[in-house]
């Protein structure tokens, strides 16, 4: 990169991305400082913590940034969320005062770095955490990336529409205040860029009159476990009831990730040999129309997840709206098929490593399943033609951030 290229400052709020961009701008000597709302050391005796408290906060470093500028506010954060508990607030009240609690303590942390600064950084925050950080970075001159984690306003509404279409699942869903996305409405106006993760998000962004000249498309950054290199898949000739089809789904089971389609699609299904696994933890009300191939496996620890992924046949991913869908590139690293929307990261080629789907429906996702049911050849084929897991990693990471039109202001 030009050295003419001015330096980072991110601010990121939780662990999103295993701080991909953070790691990905200090390999290459650009990240001058990393803000953050908790950072905590392998030897703390905050992780000695009970599970239950906090919990998170265990996944709050990582070695890649262990030399790295790192400012956080782990005690605060502490104290803000036993006062959180205490007022006994919750969803969107919480995430909300939480968003400005980090806001308020990354710009008094700001104007105690920027006179210190002898050159004006690009300043990159994530959506919904990045208002009060772009006014600053404003009345001090600087560039502003903001990172836009989903498809924003455009997905709310398919949502809102897919809660109303199915009732029946009582899920708890709630709509955002419309202050929440008032104010982020402006973050994309202050925000100089905006990177977006997929195709979707661009489309979604621009559907609310965001600018297409402001958008960026940079995929996820993915580093896959060593071991999956050497898995080897394979599928039998015939499948049947003995050894039926094994679909995997894992995620959030929430209306927004198309449950609802994949039930319907058990239901068309349920006098063939297919086996439906859903992991993850469960949001919506379960039916009683629900038949016995549907397997409610629930939430696991993240490291159970490569059992799954070596186990299944195949990965259901039908979402509605997803600003990219990392679990993906998880499947793909076990060499999994995968039969997806188009509303996510464009990771599945149609008939080469998987199946899109034409509509996010049952009828859709049980003619995919029977395909698949029906041709085993095909998918030991895209098995074979798994996605080249360097196309996601840090280094062409860096190379999307370097290529941004602010690389040589």
């Amino acid at each position: 990169m030009s050295d003419k290229v001015p330096p980072w400052i991110c601010c990121q709020l939780g662990a999103r991305e295993h701080y991909a961009i953070p790691r990905a701008l200090h390999q290459h000597g650009k990240l001058i400082h990393f803000i953050t709302d908790a950072w905590v050391l392998p030897k703390s005796p905050l992780n000695l913590l009970p599970k239950p408290f906090l919990a998170n906060l265990r996944d709050r470093f990582h070695p890649d940034l262990a030399q790295a500028s790192v400012n956080a506010f782990t005690h605060s954060l502490i104290r803000f969320e036993l006062a959180q508990r205490l007022q006994k607030t919750s969803g969107w009240t919480r995430l909300i005062a939480r968003n400005h609690w980090f806001q308020q303590r990354a710009v008094e942390l700001l104007e105690t770095i920027t006179p210190k600064l002898n050159t004006r950084p690009i300043l990159f925050a994530y959506s919904y955490a990045a208002l009060e950080l772009f006014r600053y970075a404003k009345t001090q001159g600087w560039y502003t990336i903001l990172g836009q984690i989903d498809p924003g306003l455009v997905e709310e509404t398919l949502v809102r529409q897919e809660h109303l279409r199915y009732p029946d699942y009582q899920s708890t869903w709630q709509p955002a205040p419309p202050q929440y996305w008032i104010n982020w409405q402006e973050e994309c106006l202050l925000a100089d860029r905006i990177i977006v993760n997929s195709p979707w998000s661009s489309q979604a962004l621009q559907q609310v009159d965001l600018p297409a000249n402001k958008i960026d498309i940079i995929p996820l950054a993915y580093n896959p476990p060593e071991t999956a290199s050497k898995f080897e898949r394979t599928y039998p000739s015939t499948l049947s009831t003995e050894r039926p089809l094994r679909v995997l789904f894992l995620g959030q089971v929430i209306l927004r990730k198309g449950i609802a389609a994949i039930l319907k699609a058990g239901e068309l299904l349920h006098h063939q040999p297919i086996e439906f696994w859903l992991v993850g933890s469960l949001s919506i009300a379960r039916s009683a129309k629900m038949y016995g191939q549907v397997q409610w496996i629930g939430s696991i620890p993240r490291r159970q997840t490569a059992q799954y992924y070596q186990r299944a046949d195949v990965f259901l991913f039908p979402t509605l709206s997803d600003g990219f869908g990392l679990v993906q590139l998880e499947a793909q690293a076990w060499k999994l098929p995968i039969i997806a929307s188009r509303f996510c990261g464009e990771v599945v080629k149609d008939q080469v490593n998987g199946l899109i789907l034409p509509e996010v429906t049952g009828e859709a996702i049980a003619q995919a399943l029977e395909f698949c049911l029906n041709n085993p050849g095909q998918l030991q084929a895209f098995a074979e033609a798994a996605t080249d897991m360097s196309e996601f990693s840090l280094s062409q990471l860096h190379h999307h951030l370097q290529s941004l039109p602010h690389a040589h202001l």
